[in-house]
């Protein structure tokens, strides 16, 4: 699988490639992949009924994925890497149902540490998986097997969990963008369950653009899970200075790993060549938060995840697995409510820090060990990897990681991104800029229109309900050409005037794309009242779609907003 998610799409829609091709290709690969990779796929006759039955204009029609089996996928069991644990799920999660209603083709479930307990690899009866850059280390985990498929080429994307690091750490060592959605975006409904509480759907990907398109597509409220959130809007990256914070020096720990010191120092140097503004901050707090996880009574979390199925199975359960769970037994409710109150004081403690910055650049994993060396001593080295990722869900905060570099040895060396619950937009326009990828190129589907809205249209905004009441989806939220201004009108409800300046230099708009049918589209317009008109607007990518302008006359006592980067940023601030 040589090419990205949106790549393939536009190449499935230009007639370059042919889905049913890549099935083939894909079926064959897992005859030939390391056993460890898989735990149970479907047959090549069923991987070509999914296909038939997709729909042929959906945005990821034929696009190829695993699913982290602790993840239910209808027609296949879900294990938790236990086959004792082993059940038939009747249907699928809903986050898989909402990339198959998308058109995507469900090839199997993968191997992770039983029950996800671990950032290894190497827990599970199906075997260890491995860094797909070199056999000898392990693959990271516990999304183990999500992340090998992804890297080896055998499936586009993949689907994991991210309790304590467990979708961010294997990406790291497969070079992969690991994104950690805000905690209850993406629903965890039937997801066998770790620290429920704190369980996230990860999202395993080629490139930013990949992860930011697959979590527009999987993120929804799902009333029946009650963890879910619904999105709430955040401005996305202004014009002005990016601003991030790095641990102090005396903060960083990277257990004698200097060439990873010299990679992270790399990927700090290379913000500030961005023109990043950077600041350093205290990495102490959230450390002592991360303590609580595996330290403290979130542990009792696990061993009420597997209940009875505990006392019953001991023997099914993995040593290493078992140990961790059964340390769970010593906290009392007494233990569970202190261990409350410090994370609230943490919570609030760590959140200042976000208030000079828009998100911290951290090292993924402090460094890299070989299968053979965590076998050897499994506890310490797994605790190790989780320096930087096992603090992120109990501070609810949200998470990008990254490839950033490689080690002499060939093996990668990656860095995260993170920022407040519901700031995902803002790590993935982080994240472009600093993996230098373009925006993903807007081609709405046949029989679709792509709409660009910039004021009373944009979600949570009073004529949103114009676009929802006739079926429009939001694709994403981006940014215009630096060819516009902006302007408040005078009007009610209060609204804004996009004017195009081509060739001049003036400002990137934040606008959020919508897809309506050819139908519902012809509706809307004739609804647009004077003095807004519909044209053309181009995209910060080059592509053109279609857009709100406004008549001249109506600019005459309008003021110019421009500097504020779009609307909610000027009805927050201004």
């Amino acid at each position: 699988m040589s090419l990205s998610v949106v790549e393939l799409v536009l190449a499935y829609r230009a007639g370059s490639r042919r889905p049913g091709d890549e099935l083939d290709a894909a079926f064959e690969s897992l005859e030939q992949c390391e056993k460890s990779v898989w735990i149970s796929t479907f047959s090549r006759e069923q991987l070509q009924q999914q296909l038939e039955a997709a729909d042929a204009e959906a945005p990821l029609y034929g696009v190829t994925f695993a699913v982290k089996d602790n993840i239910d996928v209808a027609g296949l069991p879900t294990t938790a890497a236990c086959p004792e644990f082993s059940y038939l799920p009747a249907a699928h999660a809903p986050v898989v149902e909402r990339l198959v209603r998308a058109g995507a083709i469900v090839v199997g479930k993968t191997n992770l540490d039983q029950f996800a307990t671990g950032l290894v690899g190497t827990r599970s009866p199906h075997g260890a998986c491995a860094s797909v850059f070199d056999p000898r280390y392990v693959s990271g985990g516990s999304s183990s097997g999500s992340a090998v498929a992804v890297a080896s080429g055998q499936v586009a994307f993949a689907l994991g969990t991210d309790t304590a690091g467990s979708g961010r750490i294997p990406a790291a060592f497969n070079a992969l963008v690991g994104l950690k959605p805000t905690r209850g975006v993406l629903s965890t409904r039937g997801v066998v369950p770790a620290c429920r509480s704190l369980d996230c759907v990860s999202i395993l990907a080629h490139t930013v653009v990949d992860a930011e398109l697959l979590f527009e597509v999987s993120a929804a409220f799902d009333a029946g899970d009650p963890f879910s959130r619904a999105r709430q809007s955040v401005t996305r990256l202004g014009d002005g200075p990016v601003r991030v914070a790095v641990p102090r020096e005396e903060d960083l720990e990277f257990f004698g790993d200097d060439e990873s010191a010299e990679l992270f120092a790399a990927a700090v140097a290379r913000a500030r060549n961005l023109g990043y503004e950077v600041s350093r901050f205290d990495l102490r707090p959230f450390r002592e938060a991360a303590s609580l996880l595996y330290s403290g009574p979130w542990v009792a979390e696990r061993l009420a995840a597997l209940s009875g199925f505990f006392e019953a199975h001991p023997s099914a359960i993995h040593p290493v697995v078992r140990g961790i769970i059964e340390g769970g037994r010593q906290y009392s409710a007494e233990a569970a409510f202190r261990g409350q109150y410090r994370l609230a004081e943490l919570q609030r403690k760590t959140q200042t820090v976000f208030e000079g910055c828009e998100a911290l650049l951290l090292p993924t994993a402090p460094g890299h060990y070989t299968i053979e060396q965590v076998l050897e001593d499994p506890v310490e080295l797994n605790s190790r990897l989780g320096t930087y990722t096992n603090f992120v869900n109990l501070l609810d905060l949200c998470a990008l990681a990254l490839p950033a570099g490689f080690r002499k040895s060939g093996l990668p060396f990656g860095i995260t991104f993170l920022a407040p619950a519901f700031h995902d937009q803002r790590l993935t326009d982080l994240g472009r800029q600093f993996a230098a990828e373009p925006a993903a190129t807007s081609c709405p589907s046949k029989g679709l229109v792509f709409l660009a809205v910039a004021g009373a249209h944009l979600s949570g905004q009073p004529l949103n309900h114009e676009l929802t009441s006739r079926g429009a989806r939001r694709v994403r939220t981006t940014k215009t050409a630096p060819e516009y201004r902006l302007y408040a009108l005078d009007t009610e409800p209060p609204k804004p005037g996009l004017v195009h300046f081509p060739g001049e230099a003036a400002h990137a708009i934040e606008v959020e794309l919508w897809e309506l049918t050819d139908a519902a589209f012809g509706s809307f317009v004739a609804g647009v009242p004077a003095p807004m008109t519909i044209g053309t607007t181009k995209l910060d990518d080059g592509s053109l779609v279609k857009g709100f302008g406004c008549e001249p006359h109506a600019l005459t006592h309008a003021r110019e907003i421009s500097q504020f980067g779009g609307w909610r940023a000027f009805r927050c601030r201004g």
